[in-house]
């Protein structure tokens, strides 16, 4: 079977390219132990672009994306972030992008593997048509079942599936860390039960939060972090004018403040940001992808005793000086991806958001005609939309709605 789409393949010149594809059909597994099936096939309606698409492209360009075909091939068809149409069973799915042969996908060990649709061993949505494991076709709320054409809005929002599925499992683990980190220092502060504690420190940890970046990545922990801990003082960092769409929505979505860098040193944003907090941050969580982070939040000494490192970035490495690292009881985690649990509350959660506002379109013809410029100078580039996403296939969207 053949299909057309864009691809990733090791090449400094051309590493993103659109045409002809051969699909393959694999037996996968959603977790480890359930039955291997071979996918059903699907056609991709709705897509956007994520920065491990961006990512991924300049791996290609340094010809190091051997590892991230699917077996046997020499491209990956990319794409992880939109609505597919699925004619077996007449309705639209998200498709659940992790899974493989493992207990638990987000903490898998040394003697299990996983694959992920359209990033790491299998194809994804930038083409015409896919096969996907049936057990990974996830459905939209009720109200969406039988809809033969979706709205644009709602396609806009559920693009974020991934993403903010990302955050609601950021926040599952922070909650889980900063409990363990800090309740028997409640216990010890407050004279209460260990329960008590527990509640008291899973609560507390965001009481001086530090968001570092501001991307959608950041948006979606702070607005996860809003949602279930109403108190929380946030604070976004980036280097936007504060007066920008993106400041502007983001700090109405999620009822945070934020800090802009642009013309502050290191030191500055740390002593700003500590000004701000009213002390010094119980919980840092970094999403700018620069080494400026760890800095701030030790050399600077951003985050307090006790406090939480969110090291979400992927590529800056993370330095400390032990001496005060040990003192001030610091606890760094890295933990990406999540569960279907997580993803299917994502489902629910943006189809009733108001996160369609900050999706821009790029019309398909532009892209398919010229991928790699697409993603240089209009997808990832100074000015770009927050987020941008195309409609693949307009025979399945309701453009008026």
């Amino acid at each position: 079977m053949k299909t057309y789409g864009t691809y990733f393949q090791n090449d400094k010149e051309l590493p993103v390219k659109y045409g002809e594809i051969n699909l393959i059909n694999p037996e996968r597994q959603r977790l480890r132990g359930e039955p291997l099936h071979k996918g059903i096939a699907a056609y991709p309606v709705f897509q956007g672009f994520c920065g491990t698409d961006y990512e991924l492209m300049k791996m290609g360009r340094e010809g190091k994306l051997n590892a991230k075909f699917p077996q046997g091939e020499n491209r990956l068809i990319n794409g992880h972030e939109g609505v597919v149409w699925v004619p077996d069973v007449n309705r639209f799915a998200i498709v659940l992008i992790r899974g493989g042969d493992s207990f638990d996908p987000t903490r898998y060990t040394e003697d299990e593997t996983y694959f992920e649709y359209g990033c790491d061993g299998a194809d994804g949505l930038f083409c015409d048509k896919n096969y996907f494991n049936p057990d990974m076709l996830l459905h939209l709320p009720e109200k969406y079942e039988g809809m033969k054409k979706l709205p644009l809005s709602v396609a806009k929002r559920l693009s974020f599936a991934d993403p903010y599925a990302c955050a609601v499992f950021q926040l599952e683990r922070m909650e889980d860390l900063g409990e363990a980190q800090n309740f028997r220092v409640e216990m010890a502060k407050r004279k209460c039960t260990e329960a008590e504690a527990r509640a008291i420190a899973k609560n507390s940890i965001f009481e001086k939060t530090v968001v570092f970046g501001l991307g959608m990545t950041g948006l979606f922990i702070a607005d996860q972090i809003r949602r279930n801990h109403p108190d929380a003082n946030i604070i976004f960092v980036g280097r936007s004018e504060e007066t920008s769409k993106k400041v502007v929505f983001s700090k109405e979505i999620t009822g945070a403040d934020y800090l802009c860098t642009a013309n502050l040193s290191e030191e500055e944003t740390a002593e700003k940001l500590t000004e701000m907090l009213g002390g010094r941050a119980t919980m840092f969580i970094g999403t700018s992808g620069t080494d400026v982070e760890h800095r701030v939040a030790f050399e600077h000494k951003l985050l307090g005793c006790n406090g939480i490192y969110n090291s979400f970035s992927l590529g800056p490495k993370v330095q400390y000086d032990t001496m005060p690292f040990g003192f001030e009881n610091h606890l760094i985690f890295a933990s990406i991806n999540f569960r279907q649990s997580h993803m299917e509350k994502a489902i629910e959660i943006l189809v009733d958001s108001r996160f369609d506002e900050v999706v821009e379109l790029i019309d398909k013809d532009e892209f398919i005609g010229n991928p790699l410029y697409a993603y240089e100078n209009k997808i990832y580039c100074k000015g770009a939309p927050l987020k941008t996403g195309v409609i693949w296939n307009k025979k399945y969207i309701d453009e008026e709605n």
